[in-house]
C-alpha cells in the first residue's frame, strides 16, 4: 500500500515561550490587506507544538506543521528549527 500523506499546513514562526514540557508556544506572523484602504497589515497567531527533546528556546525561529491533536491546545508539531538565537 502507498503512503499517501495529505496536505499538511507548514507554518514558520517564532517562539515565545518554552515554559512547557515538550511544548512551545509559535507566533506567526502574516500580511492581510485592508479592504477599504489596501494597506498591508500584520496579524499574529499563536500555536502551541509539540517539541519532542526541548530543544528549542525563546526567540528561535522555527517550522511546525499540522498534526492529530496532541492535546487540548497542541495540533502542531515542531519539525526543525530555521534559526537558533545566540
Amino acid at each position: 500500500m502507498e503512503n499517501i500523506q495529505k496536505n499538511k499546513r507548514e507554518l514558520i514562526g517564532l517562539i515565545v515561550s518554552d515554559k512547557m514540557d515538550k511544548s512551545v508556544v509559535v507566533q506567526v506572523e502574516r500580511f492581510v490587506q485592508h479592504k477599504v484602504y489596501k494597506k498591508f497589515m500584520k496579524r499574529y497567531k499563536k500555536y502551541h507544538a509539540h517539541d519532542e527533546i526541548n530543544e528549542c528556546r525563546i526567540g528561535d525561529t522555527v517550522k511546525i506543521i499540522e498534526t492529530r491533536p496532541l492535546s487540548k491546545l497542541k495540533r502542531f508539531r515542531v519539525t526543525g528549527i530555521v534559526k537558533k538565537t545566540v
